[in-house]
């Protein structure tokens, strides 16, 4: 049993834990208003959501690991998580992945009896669908070229972090939509890097993905489009946000945001010209190993742009809280 719950967290992808913990905090920060009640205000509900979101993102993480299998064996970074799927089995995954879907219900309806918004049940199920269908057959919009990143927008940032935020307040803060719009772009923005890693195993395969589309090049240079107009997005949101609340001295801490999307950048645009090389290099094999080794570091690029988000959200939060 400690076996196969192992081999069930690899194939969780437990690497996307911290994302969920960001859209809870920025949810929570954004959403909460005071004075709240600590308990069933604000503890239990933010206990039941995470599980929620933590349950359909494994859930999302099992379906794209069954789904991807046969190309994932030609990724030597995607070993392990070829390995675990193969020693766990798919009938039993499919079980558990069932499991998941169950439990992730019943914590629905505990919220749902706490708070009473019917629109967290059809949130819910539109983030299952989608899901589903960004990975698995017949849909498989993954491999659609422009319908992929608009899924990936929905579901890795505007339903989660609305979904966390609808539960703690219903009115919505003009500032929020300015800064969703840019955590959306935002997070696009540090997913393409790793589309490009997977660039020439998509191509080979005839995967359709965006970046397979616009070519290396035409990708990087899009990646780094988004990540200046999500961070300034992003920016713009907390700054009016702070201006407006009880601490605008507050709005300093933005410079600590832009020192890391300054950072980030710099990584990108090196991805840029590494890629603008491959087109015209005698040597391409050598440039292609150098794309893949810069592009496999982009899970520290996605922390650290979580990160700096977390802490002006938590900068937030503390705004509301200080008298």
């Amino acid at each position: 049993m400690p076996k196969t719950i192992k081999l069930l967290v690899t194939v969780s992808r437990p690497e996307f834990l911290p994302a969920n913990s960001a859209s809870l905090v920025i949810g929570i920060s954004w959403g909460v208003n005071l004075p709240v009640d600590l308990i069933l205000g604000l503890i239990v509900p933010a206990t039941l959501v995470f599980g929620i979101i933590t349950l359909v993102s494994a859930f999302a993480a099992q379906v794209n690991t069954i789904s991807d299998y046969e190309l994932d064996l030609k990724d030597n970074c995607k070993r392990e998580l070829v390995q675990a799927l193969g020693l766990l089995e798919r009938g039993k995954l499919k079980f558990f992945i069932v499991l998941e879907l169950l439990s992730s219900l019943v914590l629905l309806f505990a919220l749902y009896s706490i708070v009473a918004k019917p629109a967290l049940i059809f949130m819910w199920m539109a983030a299952v669908f989608l899901a589903y269908a960004y990975s698995a057959p017949p849909l498989r919009l993954k491999s659609k070229a422009w319908l992929a990143p608009i899924t990936l927008l929905i579901v890795l940032s505007i339903l989660p972090v609305t979904f966390v935020l609808y539960i703690f307040s219903s009115e919505l803060n003009p500032f929020f939509f300015i800064f969703l719009s840019g955590q959306a772009l935002t997070v696009y923005g540090v997913i393409v890097p790793a589309e490009i890693r997977d660039y020439f195993g998509d191509k080979s395969m005839g995967i359709d993905t965006l970046t397979v589309r616009l070519g290396l090049a035409k990708a990087s240079l899009f990646s780094i489009i988004l990540l200046i107009v999500g961070g300034i997005l992003c920016g713009v949101g907390f700054l009016f946000r702070l201006l407006y609340g009880n601490h605008p001295a507050m709005t300093i801490f933005l410079l600590a945001m832009a020192a890391v999307y300054c950072f980030v950048l710099r990584k990108y645009v090196r991805l840029y010209h590494l890629s603008k090389e491959y087109i015209f290099s005698q040597d391409q094999s050598s440039i292609e190993q150098q794309i893949l080794e810069l592009s496999a570091r982009n899970p520290q690029w996605i922390t650290l742009i979580t990160q700096i988000i977390v802490f002006m959200s938590l900068i937030l939060l503390v705004s509301k809280i200080l008298p």
